[in-house]
């Protein structure tokens, strides 16, 4: 049977960005990811924002490891030729009773350690995004936008030019706890490996559970984000992302414009609960729902100007919320209790592309301490 250092499940961008961070101090590092390519579930149906670390509970991991993903991204990219632009983002509040609101979410990111805000009237907006409706808005300048697949491919790259193997079509089938580490059955074949890295996205609480491991409690609730696509002759009504207020029961940061690296512009995403890890396309919603929503920050949008585009699906940690009642989860990045050769990363949703390279740092210490 095949012995590795370490074998990875899940090659999304975390996944992918683990083992570029883990193949430059060990050798024998597998990814085993479940699809056909690398990156075809939430790392690739995103917004491709590269988030400043805004929004998350002060000293939370999401906090944390987003300033510092922020930073090691844009590192990266430039390093790497990866496309991304320092676009820098509107958070807007479209009348007066909003404005308190802006204040405390810019204390917010201020604790955070997010540099350089402000908040900004009308007559900025305007100069900013001629066509967006705000009262008040909160610019923010660290925002930006990547390729995310070619973000993905990137952090992939360069663990396969490191050594890693990067392994598609290998869903994980059973895992076994043994004397010297976890024996790994997946669709191609068996491997044992010192140390387990249970990236999995969003079934981590599957992997967990299949282990036997205490953290399957922390239950993951699948919520679809759907996107429009403005037509190309509206391209011209957004510059650069566009935000509402968050969603204030947590379940999500709004539905937003943001222009990508290819010049479109995406409307999304939506927030859906689930019963089906893989229900990308029932029951969607119709372009008319979207934009009705949308007319609060871009009032001449009509129907007409948007077409559906793809949708994501989220790997959250709280269930559906009862109504006005906040609930916000981090990021569980921990040693497993019971099984000392595992790291468990679960209900890594949003700012999870941020932060790879930041979680990538901090799974490579927890993976030193395995292997020392």
């Amino acid at each position: 049977m095949e012995q590795a250092n370490v074998v990875i499940i899940g090659g999304g961008v975390v996944g992918c960005a683990i083992a570029r961070a883990l193949s430059s101090r060990w050798s024998d590092v597998f990814v085993l990811e479940a699809m056909p390519k690398i990156g075809m579930a939430a790392s690739s149906r995103n917004s491709g924002v590269i988030h400043s670390g805004l929004y998350y509970q002060p000293g939370s991991l999401k906090a944390r490891l987003c300033v510092r993903g922020n930073e090691l991204t844009y590192e990266f990219c430039e390093a790497h030729g990866v496309p991304y632009r320092r676009t820098g983002k509107l958070v807007v509040a479209t009348s007066p009773a909003e404005s308190q609101e802006l204040v405390a979410l810019m204390k917010n990111g201020e604790a955070n350690g997010v540099e350089g805000m402000r908040i900004v009237d009308r007559a900025a907006i305007r100069a900013r995004e001629p066509h967006v409706n705000g009262f008040e808005a909160i610019e923010v300048p660290s925002t930006g936008i990547v390729g995310s697949e070619e973000l993905t491919k990137a952090y992939a790259r360069i663990a396969k030019d490191r050594g890693a193997n990067i392994v598609t079509n290998a869903k994980v089938e059973r895992l076994e706890h043994t004397r010297d580490g976890i024996r790994v059955l997946s669709a191609v074949g068996e491997i044992e490996t010192r140390c387990l890295v249970n990236s999995a996205g969003l079934f981590a609480d599957e992997i967990a559970a299949m282990l036997g491991s205490p953290l399957a409690a922390n239950k993951i609730y699948p919520v679809r984000g759907e996107y429009c696509e403005l037509v190309r002759s509206k391209q011209h009504l957004i510059c650069g992302p566009v935000y509402p207020l968050p969603h204030p029961e947590g379940v999500s940061l709004g539905v937003h414009f943001t222009k990508t690296v290819w010049g479109n512009v995406l409307l999304g995403p939506t927030a859906l609960y689930l019963d089906d890890k893989n229900n990308y396309e029932r029951d969607r919603q119709s372009v008319e729902q979207f934009a009705r929503g949308a007319k609060l920050l871009l009032p001449e949008i009509e129907s007409s100007d948007l077409i559906p585009a793809y949708s994501g699906i989220r790997a959250k940690l709280t269930p559906p919320p009862k109504h006005g009642e906040k609930r916000v989860a981090d990021f569980i990045i921990q040693r497993d209790p019971e099984f000392s050769q595992v790291v468990q990363l679960i209900g890594i949703e949003s700012p999870g592309l941020t932060s790879a390279p930041a979680i990538a740092e901090h799974v490579s210490g927890l993976v030193a301490e395995i292997l020392a």
